[in-house]
């Protein structure tokens, strides 16, 4: 009973976070272009799945993922072995990384142009070779991410010079790097810190911090997504400069 309680107030929230958008949308569509809204019971319903859907997984993320993430961060701090920390850091950042969505639809999308400008050829298998490629390729940079994170936080080390190292990083590579992959390298670094990624290594660095003596949660836990969004524009712009 408890369960469906806090679901139903899930539902509920998750429809009051959409309706900001069904506002916008209805307003442009009746008073601006004083159309009528094109197949009103397709979009009914397509709305209803969409909050369904946000409900389920911010439900999913409370009573699973969030838990899980600090659970084991707990459980590594407790065993004391910083190099199983790291191990199971950079596999965490990898392995969300490889099967996040956005990132699958970006570097398929990014594959096809590159094969319509010419960087690449025209053939299935150059252009698969060549998302496999970028997707590996960020996939690796969010993993060492996570790990440069998880050290910042044993360390104690402040966050925002190592941000301000990672940004100057990104002006300088930017200068060598080839411009048909700046916007793509640009786009990986947001299209890395969605759905899959952020609530475990959110989860990872609330709980390392909650059980290491003399750091707070608060101000050393989070920042991970920070370095996660940061490292895959250096890396896939030295992964463009290597195809030249």
């Amino acid at each position: 009973m408890k369960q469906l309680r806090a679901f139903w107030l899930s539902l509920l929230i998750s429809a009051r976070d959409l309706t900001p958008i069904v506002v916008v949308i209805a307003f442009f569509q009746l008073i601006v272009l004083q159309q009528p809204i094109p197949n009103l019971a397709n979009l009914l319903g397509g709305i209803f799945l969409v909050m369904l859907g946000l409900s389920l997984f911010v439900h999913g993320l409370e009573i699973c993922l969030f838990p899980l993430g600090e659970n084991m961060a707990y459980a590594f701090a407790r065993k004391g072995n910083v190099w199983w920390l790291l191990a199971f850091a950079f596999a965490l950042g990898f392995g969300t990384t490889v099967a996040e969505p956005a990132l699958i639809a970006v570097v398929d999308e990014a594959a096809k142009v590159a094969a319509v400008g010419g960087v690449i050829a025209e053939t299935e298998a150059a252009k698969q070779s060549y998302a496999n490629g970028l997707r590996l390729t960020v996939a690796l940079s969010v993993g060492l991410a996570i790990v440069i994170g998880v050290i910042r936080i044993i360390k104690g080390w402040p966050i925002h010079y190592l941000i301000i190292i990672g940004y100057i990083g990104v002006v300088i590579v930017t200068a060598f790097a080839p411009q048909w992959i700046i916007g793509i390298a640009y786009d990986s670094g947001g299209v890395t810190t969605s759905t899959i990624t952020v609530p475990l290594v959110t989860a990872l660095g609330v709980g390392l911090a909650s059980s290491i003596k003399g750091r707070n949660p608060m101000i050393d836990g989070f920042g991970l997504i920070a370095f996660a969004s940061l490292t895959p524009i250096i890396f896939v712009m030295v992964y463009g400069i290597l195809l030249q």
